[in-house]
């Protein structure tokens, strides 16, 4: 099955699963089940639907286009951590508007971001393809960061429903969860994207040898 086909029918049956499926009641009290929710729009589906826009309108779309990967990293950091503030996060899991309007930029966010490295990296330029990968190396970075932060904290952020003990625990498995999967995303990614850069590298060479 070529990309142009499964990328959109995997990315899409995913944000419907996430979406429709029991993730989002369990999110209203398990802060683990909140980051799975966040992982698969922004780090699996996103990427997902990115490729299918790479397959089906090419590489010189005007969406990969819309964003360098620079400024879409930093819109995607700013939303990331601004939802995972205490008060917006709790205003997501207690009132639908702001689940929606979490869940809505999140997916935002995270299109604009893989486009702009799908798009960068598809462009077949080598300093486009270098921003991509320096790009994909901060979202790792500051991804793993708040995976971190919040697997190791020695106090729950986000006490919903049980015990401080129960809601750290919680809070740890999200941590951890987000840094795993980030690791193996963004790194992957990166790794991808940086083999490219070495062909250019080596084509430049056996061009100029």
């Amino acid at each position: 099955m070529p990309v142009r086909t499964w990328a959109p029918l995997f990315g899409g049956a995913l944000l419907a699963s996430a979406w429709t499926g029991p993730l989002p009641a369990l999110a209203r009290d398990s802060f683990a089940a909140h980051m799975a929710l966040h992982l698969l729009v922004v780090a699996v589906a996103a990427p997902l639907l990115a490729l299918a826009v790479l397959h089906r309108r090419g590489p010189h779309s005007r969406a990969l286009r819309v964003l360098t990967p620079w400024p879409a990293s930093l819109i995607e950091l700013v939303v990331v951590w601004a939802w995972h503030l205490p008060r917006l996060h709790h205003a997501a899991r207690t009132q639908w508007w702001a689940f929606a309007a979490e869940q809505g930029l999140f997916l935002a966010a995270g299109l604009l971001f893989w486009l702009s490295i799908v798009g960068a990296v598809a462009s077949d330029r080598g300093r486009a393809v270098g921003t991509a990968v320096v790009a994909l190396a901060a979202t790792l970075a500051h991804m793993t960061l708040l995976g971190a932060l919040l697997a190791l904290g020695p106090r729950p952020l986000y006490p919903h429903g049980g015990s401080a003990v129960e809601a750290l625990a919680d809070q740890q498995r999200g941590g951890a969860l987000m840094l795993v999967v980030s690791t193996v995303i963004y790194l992957g990614a990166g790794l991808l994207a940086a083999r490219t850069v070495t062909g250019h590298a080596l084509s430049e060479r056996t061009g100029t040898a």
